[in-house]
This record gives C-alpha cells, sequence and structure tokens, in this order.
C-alpha cells in the first residue's frame, strides 16, 4: 500500500517532544500580512480561514491556491461544502481571501495549505482542521454504498473527499454479492487495503481508512508476536531509527524487508544493525536519507507486521557568508560561499533574479563539497549589483562594485559663438589616448555625414561642421566608452530676426474680422536667438498678461489675439523684432464690422382670441451694413422658451402672429439682420393674454334637501379654455319670479354648494355659472323646481361581507370593527352585548354620520359574544347581530393513563382538556420518552381521537408518555404525562425483576493519564492533556509553579469525561515552567505536574 497520511504514530526512533518541532523553511518572503489559523470543529459544522496580503507595493492581484495535503487543489473542489472568496479593500489596499468549508465531514480533516505567489515572490502558511465525530458510525451501514464517489452535479459535488481525484467509472448494473467487507477488511494486512477497495467499488479510501481506525474490532492474539510494529516512524535526514518487535517464541526465524526486498547484514556496510535482546529484535537505519523513506516489515514464521518510516529533510542552512567584492573593469571576480550540506540545492541571484548559467552565460558556477562558487572572468560595469545564494535554510547576500580606470583631461571642450553658415570646429585631448568615444548634441548621438566630420587621433578628438544651421545649436558632449565622466560646451548659432508678413493671406496686410469674435493672428518671425517682440498700436505697447488684448512671442512665430473684437479695436498695429544680430519692423491694419443694434420694444395695438398684431421701429445703428429684414419671436410670459415665428426674413416693420392659446399671457420681441448676422433681441413687449369663456357646468343635480336648505352638485364645464376656471355662481328665484338672488358671496372652486336661509315648504329654481379671467359662462339651470322640505329615508346597516361570519381574534390582539350604515336624518346608533349595555371602559365605541366603529385595544376571552347594533331613525330602525369570539391555547388533557401493554405495543387513553381555549380541540400530540434518558419523541401528531395505540417500541426499554391538545391557536403550553411507565418485554416471558443492592461508586480522585513534559514553539498554541477519575465529579484547579491559574485570558481549560486540557494561547519563554493539575471532591484530592519549556524558533 502506498504512504497515507491519515494515519500515523510515532515510533521509538523519535522523541515525543520532537513531534510538534517546525520545519525550517527559507524566509522567501513576507507577502502574507495575516495567516490562517487552525481550528477544530464537530461535524455538521462550519468553519471559515482567512489570509490577508498587503497590496501597497504589488502593481496587479496576487495568486493564491488552497491546497489540502500535499497536492489537492481546493479549486476544482468548490461547491455546496467549500466556497473559496476574495475581496479588496481600496482604502487600507488590503486583499483578503477567504475559504468557507460549509458542514464539515469527517473526512475534511487534515492539513491545509495557503500558497501566495507574485512575479517573483513566494509565501505558504501551513495549518490543520480537525473535525470532531458526533457519535460512531453503526456497524450495520452498507460500507460500499457509503463510501462510493459522489457523481458530478450532484448533491454532494465539490466535497474535499479523495474520491475527487479518482478516474469515473459508469455504475455496475448487476448487483454485487451479499459480502460482509468489514470482515475482510479487519483480517487483511494494510498493505492489501487499497486492492480490497478496489476489488468492491470502494473509492473514497481515505475516509474508509478513518472509519476502519475507529471501529471497534477484535484483535487476533499474535502467535509469533508479543509486540508488533508501530503503524509508522518519523526520522531526520541523517538521523537513525530502531524498529524493535518482541517474539513470543524467541527461536522463530525473523527475517527484515524493505519494500517487499529482504535486508541481508553485511560486515562492512553498517547501515543497517540488527541487535537481539532478551525477546525483542531490534534493527537499526543508521544515516537515513531520502532513499530510507519505504514501507518495513519483518517475517516471523508464516506471520508478517509492517509498518512506514518517514524521512525528513532538514533545511541547507549558510555556514559561510558571501564577501562584497570591489573591483575594476575586465578583472576576474569569484564569489564563494559554504552551506551546512554536500550536493545541497542552491540558488545564485543577483539583484533578486536567478543568475543564468548556461552555455553561452558569463557566468560559471561550480561546487566542491560544501562550498559553492559563482565565477565571472572578465568583470564588466553592468556586472555590478547585490549577488546572493538562497538555499533552503536560509540566504546571504553581499554587493559587487565595478568601477573604471580614472580618466585623465588634458583639454577641455570650449564654448563657441557662430554665425549662421559660418564653420564650427570642437577639439578636446584626453588620456588614456586608445579610449574611443561618443559625441552627442542635446543628449541625441551625432553620426558623421557629408557635413559633418568627426576625427580620433591618438589623444586628440575632433568635431568639424561645414556650414552651422540653427539646429546645430545646443549643448555637445563628448563621453570616452566605458566612462560615466564626460566633457561639455555650449554652441550658439545666431541669425538677425525677420517677420513673414507675407503668411497672412490678406491685400496691403488689412484683416477684417467681425465684432464679438476671437482675432488670432500668428505671425512666423526667424532669428537666432529668438528676438524679442513687441507688438504696438500707436504709442501703446501691447503686453502679453492682457486678458482681452494681448501679444504672445514663442520660438517660431508670435501671436496676436483679441478674445472678444470691438468696434474700438479698428487700427494699425506695428510689430518690432529685436537680437543681438539686428533689428526687423512690420505692420498690420485690422478692421472690426458688427452686427446692427437692437429695435425698440414692439407695441401690440390689437389682440383677438388666438392672434394679435404688432408694430415696431428700425434699429438707430444699422452696425455698417444695410437691414435685410427682421425676425419675431414670441414666448409664455411664464416660461423662458422663446419661438421662433418667422424663417424667411420679414422685410417691413410689421407682424400678425398668430395660433396662440387662449388665456395664456404672451410676449412678443424683435431681432434685426444684416450682411453681418442678427442682432441682439429687442425688449419684450407688454404681456398681452387672449381670453375666451368656458363652456355651462354639466350635470347639475339635486344632492339633499331639508327644511332650510338645499344642496345641489353639477359637474365641471366640457371645455374650459386655457384662461382655466376661477370658480363658480350658484343662483336661486322663488318659482313664479325672474329675480335671482346670489347664494354664494364669494366664487366657490368646488362642484357642490349648500344654499341656506330659504323658506320652509317653498319651491325655488336653481342655476350655476362658470367664472373665469374672460367672464362667466352661459347658465346651466335645474329644469324643474325645487321643494324646500326634508325627506326621511329609512336607516339600513350593511354589514361588512367578513363580519356576516364570526369574527375570530386571539387574546392580546386588537378588534377594530367597522359597521356602516345609511338613513337620513342622521341615525341614532345603540349597542348591546348579549342583551346588556357595553362597558365602554372594557369595550370603546365611535359613532360618526354613516358608520360606527367597535374598538377593543387588547382582546380577552371575556370579550367574546354576540353584539346587537340598533339603528333608528324616528319610528324606524334596523338591527343587526356580530358574533366576536376569542380564543386561547387549550389546556392540557384532563388525564392520561396506560390501558394495557402488549407485545411492543401500548394502548393510551385520556379524557379531553377542561379548557379548550374557547375553540374546538383540533387534534392531539403524542410523545415517548425512554426512562433511561428521559428524551422526548414525537409519536403522533394532529391525532383526532382520545385513544391510540403507539406500536414498534423497542423490547426491554421503559417508556413514559404524554400528550399535548391543540387547537385553532396551537398546542396546550403543557402536557400531561402518563403517572405509570410502560415496560416492553419479550413475548412468552415473565420478565421477574432480581433485587440488587446499589453499588458504592463513590472514590477519591485518581489520574489515569499524568501530564508529560512537553516541549512548546513561541507563538504557536500548546496543550497540556491528563485524565482523572472520580464519584462524585471533582473541582479541577490547574497551577502554574503552585499559583492557581484564575480568569487569565491566554489560558483556556476543558474538562470533557474526565479527560482535563489547558492549552496556552501563543506561549513566550516566561510562560514556560512548572504546571500541575488538582483534583478535589469530598473524599481527597489528587494532583499531578509536569514541566513546559518554551523555545524560541532561530532567525536566519
Amino acid at each position: 500500500m502506498g504512504r497515507k497520511d491519515s494515519v500515523w504514530s510515532l515510533g521509538e526512533g523519535q522523541l515525543p517532544e520532537d513531534l510538534d518541532k517546525p520545519i525550517d523553511t527559507p524566509p522567501l518572503s513576507t507577502l502574507l500580512i495575516e495567516k490562517p489559523q487552525g481550528g477544530s470543529i464537530t461535524v455538521g459544522e462550519d468553519i471559515t480561514f482567512v489570509a490577508k496580503v498587503e497590496a501597497k507595493d504589488l502593481l496587479r492581484k496576487p495568486t493564491i491556491k488552497w491546497f489540502k495535503g500535499k497536492w489537492m487543489d481546493l479549486a476544482s473542489k468548490t461547491g455546496k461544502h467549500l466556497q473559496l472568496k476574495e475581496t479588496f479593500d481600496r482604502f487600507t489596499k488590503i486583499h483578503t481571501f477567504e475559504m468557507h468549508i460549509i458542514k464539515a465531514k469527517d473526512n475534511y480533516a487534515g492539513n491545509y495549505r495557503c500558497e501566495v505567489t507574485y512575479k517573483d515572490k513566494f509565501d505558504s502558511c501551513a495549518f490543520d482542521l480537525e473535525v470532531k465525530e458526533v457519535e460512531q458510525m453503526s456497524q450495520n451501514v452498507d460500507i460500499r454504498s457509503a463510501f462510493k464517489r459522489s457523481s458530478e452535479g450532484q448533491e454532494d459535488a465539490g466535497e474535499l473527499d479523495f474520491s475527487g481525484l479518482l478516474k469515473h467509472r459508469e455504475p455496475k448494473q448487476e448487483e454485487a454479492p451479499d459480502v460482509d467487507v468489514w470482515e475482510i477488511l479487519k483480517s487483511a494486512r494494510p498493505d492489501e487495503y487499497e486492492k480490497i477497495a478496489f476489488n468492491y467499488g470502494i473509492t473514497d479510501l481515505r475516509g474508509l481508512l478513518k472509519r476502519l481506525k475507529k471501529t471497534k474490532k477484535e484483535e487476533k492474539k499474535s502467535e509469533a508476536f508479543a509486540k508488533k510494529l508501530d503503524p509508522a516512524y518519523q526520522v531526520d535526514k541523517g538521523g537513525k531509527i530502531r524498529f524493535v518487535v518482541d517474539l513470543a517464541d524467541p527461536t522463530v526465524e525473523l527475517k527484515w524487508y524493505k519494500n517487499g526486498q529482504e535486508i541481508r547484514p553485511t560486515p562492512k556496510y553498517v547501515k543497517y544493525i540488527f541487535e537481539h535482546k532478551g525477546t525483542q529484535r531490534i534493527m537499526i537505519v543508521n544515516n537515513c536519507v531520502l532513499n530510507d523513506d519505504a514501507a518495513y516489515s519483518v517475517s516471523a514464521g508464516d506471520e508478517k507486521c509492517t509498518t512506514e518510516l518517514f524521512v525528513k529533510e532538514l533545511p541547507v542552512k549558510i555556514v559561510k557568508d558571501i564577501e562584497a567584492v570591489k573591483t575594476t573593469v575586465n578583472e576576474r571576480i569569484e564569489l564563494e560561499c559554504e552551506v551546512s550540506e554536500e550536493g545541497a540545492q542552491v540558488k545564485w541571484m543577483k539583484n533578486g533574479v536567478e543568475v543564468p548559467t548556461g552555455v553561452r552565460s558569463r557566468y560559471r558556477v561550480k561546487s566542491e563539497g560544501t562550498k559553492h562558487w559563482l565565477i565571472i572572468d572578465d568583470a564588466s560595469k553592468d556586472d555590478t549589483g547585490t549577488y546572493s545564494l538562497m538555499a533552503t535554510g536560509g540566504t546571504t547576500e553581499a554587493r559587487v562594485q565595478v568601477d573604471l580606470k580614472p580618466l585623465k583631461i588634458l583639454q577641455d571642450l570650449q564654448n563657441v559663438t557662430v554665425m549662421l553658415g559660418q564653420p564650427l570646429k570642437l577639439h578636446c585631448e584626453i588620456n588614456p589616448g586608445n579610449v574611443p568615444g561618443r559625441w552627442y548634441r542635446n543628449g541625441q548621438l551625432i553620426q558623421p555625414n557629408d557635413r559633418i566630420n568627426i576625427l580620433h587621433r591618438a589623444k586628440n578628438h575632433r568635431l568639424e561642421i561645414e556650414s552651422s544651421s540653427i539646429h546645430d545649436s545646443g549643448d555637445y558632449t563628448f563621453v570616452p566608452e566605458g566612462y560615466t565622466q564626460s566633457l561639455c560646451a555650449k554652441i550658439h548659432v545666431i541669425d538677425p530676426p525677420k517677420v513673414h508678413l507675407d503668411s497672412l493671406n490678406v491685400p496691403d496686410n488689412t484683416v477684417v474680422i467681425v465684432a464679438g469674435t476671437k482675432l488670432r493672428l500668428e505671425i512666423p518671425i526667424s532669428g537666432e536667438p529668438a528676438p524679442r517682440v513687441v507688438w504696438m498700436k500707436g504709442e501703446r505697447v501691447i503686453l502679453d498678461s492682457g486678458n482681452r488684448v494681448r501679444a504672445e512671442t514663442f520660438a517660431d512665430q508670435t501671436c496676436f489675439t483679441i478674445e472678444v473684437t470691438e468696434r474700438e479695436d479698428t487700427g494699425n498695429y506695428k510689430i518690432v523684432l529685436q537680437n543681438e544680430a539686428g533689428e526687423d519692423t512690420g505692420s498690420v491694419r485690422v478692421k472690426v464690422v458688427d452686427i446692427p443694434d437692437p429695435p425698440e420694444a414692439p407695441l401690440v395695438p390689437a389682440v383677438g382670441g388666438d392672434w394679435c398684431s404688432m408694430t415696431w421701429d428700425p434699429p438707430l445703428y444699422d452696425g455698417g451694413s444695410p437691414i435685410l429684414g427682421y425676425f419675431i419671436e414670441r414666448k409664455k410670459k411664464q416660461s423662458s422658451r422663446w419661438m421662433r415665428l418667422n424663417f424667411d426674413l420679414n422685410k417691413e416693420a410689421t407682424f400678425e402672429p398668430k395660433k396662440m392659446i387662449e388665456g395664456v399671457p404672451y410676449e412678443v420681441r424683435v431681432f434685426a439682420v444684416n450682411a453681418i448676422g442678427v442682432s441682439k433681441p429687442s425688449e419684450p413687449s407688454k404681456a398681452f393674454v387672449p381670453l375666451a369663456v368656458t363652456s355651462e357646468p354639466t350635470m347639475l343635480v339635486v344632492d339633499d334637501v331639508t327644511d332650510t336648505t338645499v344642496t345641489m352638485k353639477w359637474r365641471p364645464p366640457e371645455t374650459i379654455g386655457a384662461a382655466g376656471l376661477d370658480g363658480y355662481l350658484v343662483e336661486y328665484c322663488v318659482e313664479g319670479t325672474d329675480d335671482w338672488i346670489v347664494a354664494n358671496k364669494g366664487l366657490t372652486e368646488k362642484t357642490k354648494y349648500t344654499i341656506t336661509g330659504l323658506p320652509p315648504e317653498s319651491k325655488i329654481l336653481v342655476r350655476v355659472r362658470a367664472i373665469n379671467a374672460a367672464g362667466a359662462s352661459t347658465p346651466r339651470t335645474l329644469q324643474h323646481s325645487i321643494l324646500v322640505k326634508e325627506v326621511i329615508e329609512p336607516p339600513k346597516i350593511r354589514i361588512p361581507r367578513h363580519l356576516k361570519q364570526t369574527c375570530i381574534r386571539r387574546v392580546g390582539e386588537a378588534v377594530n370593527l367597522v359597521v356602516p350604515f345609511m338613513g337620513k336624518p342622521r341615525p341614532k346608533v345603540s349597542w348591546l352585548k348579549e342583551g346588556t349595555a357595553i362597558d365602554p371602559t372594557h369595550v370603546s365605541i365611535r359613532n360618526t354620520e354613516c358608520d360606527s366603529i367597535i374598538f377593543i385595544r387588547k382582546a380577552d376571552r371575556n370579550h367574546s359574544g354576540k353584539y346587537e347594533m340598533t339603528v333608528k331613525v324616528e319610528n324606524h330602525e334596523d338591527t343587526a347581530i356580530i358574533d366576536i369570539q376569542i380564543v386561547d391555547l387549550p389546556g392540557p388533557p384532563q388525564y392520561v393513563k396506560i390501558e394495557e401493554v402488549w407485545g411492543e405495543n401500548v394502548a393510551l387513553d385520556w379524557t379531553p382538556p377542561k379548557d379548550n381555549g374557547n375553540a374546538p380541540i383540533t387534534g392531539y400530540t403524542i410523545q415517548k420518552a425512554d426512562k433511561k434518558t428521559m428524551e422526548w419523541y414525537t409519536c403522533v401528531e394532529h391525532y383526532h381521537r382520545t385513544c391510540i395505540t403507539i406500536s414498534e417500541l423497542v423490547v426491554g426499554n421503559e417508556y413514559y408518555f404524554r400528550i399535548y391538545s391543540e387547537n385553532m391557536c396551537g398546542l396546550s403550553e403543557c402536557a400531561t404525562q402518563t403517572k405509570d411507565s410502560a415496560l416492553i418485554v419479550k413475548e412468552g416471558m415473565n420478565l421477574k425483576n432480581p433485587e440488587y443492592t446499589d453499588h458504592d461508586f463513590k472514590e477519591p480522585p485518581k489520574f489515569t493519564q499524568p501530564l508529560i513534559n512537553t516541549f512548546a514553539i513561541a507563538g504557536y498554541n500548546a496543550t497540556l492533556n491528563c485524565s482523572v477519575r472520580a464519584n462524585p465529579r471533582p473541582k479541577v484547579i490547574w497551577m502554574k509553579n503552585k499559583i492557581a491559574i484564575i480568569d487569565d485570558p491566554r489560558y483556556r481549560m476543558f474538562s470533557n469525561q474526565g479527560v482535563c486540557s489547558l492549552e496556552i494561547r501563543k506561549p513566550n519563554p516566561y510562560d514556560g515552567g512548572t504546571y500541575s493539575c488538582k483534583a478535589i471532591n469530598d473524599l481527597g484530592e489528587a494532583q499531578v505536574e509536569c514541566k513546559l519549556e518554551v523555545k524560541v524558533p532561530l532567525q536566519e
């Protein structure tokens, strides 16, 4: 069988305190600022592991991978039970990576690893997950179905089991024979587990081994071995390990095997040493290497026991660091370093990048024993940098500085000023003379051509230009090859200034510009050095800092700008150019033309329903160009949006706008147009409003009549018009007369009005007018006269549909019922409950003209009953009855008894509850409890009868029963329990309970497992464990150096089933000392102690 990391233990070749020693790893980087911590959960719980990476120095998001064990990448396992999440905080610049395990299973336990990479940086962190079992697996579970691999896409897809890495096989159609695989596994050797699992279709081999370990099986007593090998051993590379077996028969022949090959002792080779001590047979493996990591077995006769050896490779440490080197070019560089192990794999780096060591590389790498060299035969300036050697146990680095040989300047370059077109010569002299060099102008390399000649003779270096140009001006530099030192000089080529007015392309240098636009004249100029430019208008100098008018000068042109031209800007502008080589002048004329002035405000002499007429006067100033016509605009007074009325120019000074909306105030204005453009708008005219009255109101009817009032209502006019509707005017007159009287002093905006103060039993006519800004509309008159006399309307109660049935509320709820009614005049309302008056302190009643409201703030069962509502108008009345039922939870059944017990059945009988909660009993809930545990389980719910037979009870158990009653509000708050219990006995046997005398289980505390001396690593949690037995339960006290540990947050104490644990969170060297555990009860006390030593890991 291959190596598994699910179950293994320490052998005699390793001390217990070395188990928790951390493996020294090289400090590759520190990407992780917060690492995931190990945890412990029970099956079915959730857990989250968090890793954080600071991104301040990172250009992109780092890459993270989560692993289980050594090789299982969890990115392919995400699903129902595993989720990976990534977030980034833009304020703190921190990447947060989370791994969520949901509803953990027992096979999720193990070692996990988080790896973060970014370019050439790498960081990792390992952590453990412990998953505790809730209860042992039943032995009758079908092992083949329990450890089948879950198929893709099903509910269990994404689990972290071994099955996810196996090849998918189609399930076989034929049924497998009924074979007890557990018995086969118990009797098989560990190296046969994988073969048995393959034959019987079991894919989750890791989960199988964990379950098999927890299964209680009977160990067959070995005839040959009194003590077999441990399941696994671990040893450091270079160390030694002892395999020990104890024989039952010392005379039996013993053979040792490694991966199935027999190990034979040799006299010269001391790799394996065999010893005999009584019945013990010992094999010692010296100087362990990685090749010794294998499966070992020992056979005694026909019996064999096996184990596995794990060899842990120690990190390679730096013994001798690299020394810094300072040299000059063309010299040999040799960097030497010594490590702790021969043949170790190391990596040479330069400035954090691995050094190439191929065939064509300038670098050579040599190693001899524990020494390693990096050799550079011909050093150059580029070889300067920081060199480092990286091993698994540390890193060493040193600085290599390669300098040039000193340079001596015999004659430096001289600054030169030359006229344009004249020859130019530069000369310098340096030592050593055989050093070539390069010439640069303004940082650009100069290449020789027909015009430029570069000469080098011995120590002399010359640069010659036949005819200089403006582009030859600048900073010249001569750089000797291989040196950082350089020779510099400035060349200044001068040229007389000149202004180029012909680039304007305008006659007589006259520029015509429209007022209000931007004028920008760009006139090229020449001259070296750049000439000083002055713009003048008359005697006034135009500055470059002006806001509206300014003159700016650039390298090859001068720019004259007027941001917004005005009429006053017309005139001659003079340009003057000066530099050290001479002077030049020029002149430009600017002519500004403008748009006309706006006309005067127009007049509106006449207004119609949807039109008006308007006139205006021409503008006083036409902008220097004849007026071509006018544009007219209008707008609503309340609006800010003007609308153009004509798109063709109107030649006359009159216009008639049409298609206006009645009742809307309008304004009009005029624009004058010439060849330059459109003038500004004139001032708006005075507002005018086209008006029209509305149509007559509609549907005028009588709404109500009393002895002195008449109420009328109507609908708005069909056509209101744009002027709107200000209100209505109501008028009436006595029948037989034409004297119309205004009923409302002011306009009413409502479509309903009550005329008051009318003589009783008189007849009147009524009409209504609509009023707006244009006046009153045509009146709407009622066709017939109205008799002023009130009409009695019998009362009528309109019971809502939901109140025609019983109104059911729960105790404590609010009752708010609204019952509408009709009748004239206003009816009188009265309420009775069961024929008696209602107490207003318990029930609130509020009446309006059209309904009555009954309100109970917090109902109780006394409010149940029939409520009678009576509505009365003179001799007419109407009644209605509303049934209100207040319900509550029922009481429990009155009495529950066991009628009969036979076989696995129990017959129960009970009486209904005395209090049904003012609602019918809808059913019962029956529960049972075993006398041993008294944990209640529901047998039947919503059962309607008062007797039942409970079946399928467990033989040998004794049961109690209890029953809840149920109505529409739910189950009763308590249940009625049987006084007697029902004992389920086997059929055909009479159980006679033997009499036993009570055994006294009391005993003083006694530690069955003492504390063990422990080594801990600083910064990693440490745990001390022991077990104690006592009755009654003892009080456990932990002490450090004989001082009790009380309320210290750095310590956590656990006690479960007699196992006592003390967890020390991230200890430091000061937490070391003598720890003791004391157990005390009424019969005595006991104490154990151990020593804890906290070690600090070495910093490389």
